[in-house]
């Protein structure tokens, strides 16, 4: 019985981490080949930041169910959609010196959720789970906007393969990214963007991409064992593991 309850619990944490490297990788490596590393970071926070304020309103509209779903569902979006609007008129202005504005734009951000959840009594809680998610307690209803989003994604990747080459590039990887941040936390969703991609840098084509999804999938597995194994947080505990086999692979890739 115990096994099942494992299973149940594991089996959705699973999916939609299969559902965030599907898009992560294809997204990653365009963020290492346009040297903006820093972006996925901050687009996340920022996304993360809409999200505190959506709760922030959705406590002053409690009356107001409509009103609060819609600050729920509206808010990161144009919060991240705006960030990466920013960085894209940065880019073009900017560019010399778009990385370090990138990592300021990062950290204004998590200043501005720490001081927008003061005076909250919750304020640590939400953070917490702002940054490392909840993987381990996802339902099924969680995943049908995010997994008919990157299957939408992944289907126009095939047919145009240089579709993220120019300025669309922006807003789908605001909205990807604040999809996966609302599943698994900002902590995450940086480590699957950018480790898998780092892993197999010094690849190209089907191989890489076949690397990085297999390097993705063994470091989500591994650390949902360990999670479950171990009772560890299942978010963090999949970023350290994603880290060891990244490096392991890069490592033996090499010689």
């Amino acid at each position: 019985m115990m096994e099942w309850t494992l299973i149940a619990i594991m089996l959705p944490a699973l999916v939609a981490g299969i559902i965030v490297f599907s898009t992560h990788l294809v997204l990653g490596r365009q963020v290492l080949k346009r040297g903006i590393v820093f972006m996925d970071l901050a687009i996340a926070q920022i996304a993360a930041m809409g999200a505190i304020v959506a709760h922030i309103l959705t406590m002053s509209q409690a009356h107001s169910h409509d009103g609060a779903t819609i600050s729920g569902t509206f808010m990161p979006f144009a919060f991240s959609i705006g960030g990466a609007g920013l960085i894209a008129w940065l880019a073009k202005y900017a560019e010399k010196e778009l990385e370090a504005i990138i990592g300021c734009i990062y950290v204004v951000s998590a200043a501005a959720i720490t001081l927008l959840m003061a005076s909250d009594p919750h304020g640590a809680e939400h953070i917490s789970k702002a940054l490392n998610g909840h993987i381990l307690w996802l339902g099924w209803q969680d995943m049908i906007v995010p997994g008919l989003t990157s299957l939408a994604f992944l289907t126009g990747i095939a047919i145009r393969p240089h579709i993220l080459d120019g300025r669309l590039f922006y807003p789908v990887f605001a909205l990807m990214v604040t999809l996966s941040v609302k599943m698994v936390g900002v902590y995450l969703v940086f480590s699957s963007l950018i480790m898998p991609a780092l892993a197999v840098n010094q690849l190209s084509g089907k191989k890489a991409l076949t690397s990085g999804y297999l390097t993705g999938l063994a470091g989500l597995v591994l650390g949902l064992v360990l999670s479950s194994l171990y009772d560890f947080p299942g978010g963090a505990t999949i970023v350290v593991s994603l880290a060891v086999v990244c490096v392991l692979f890069r490592v033996l890739s090499r010689r």
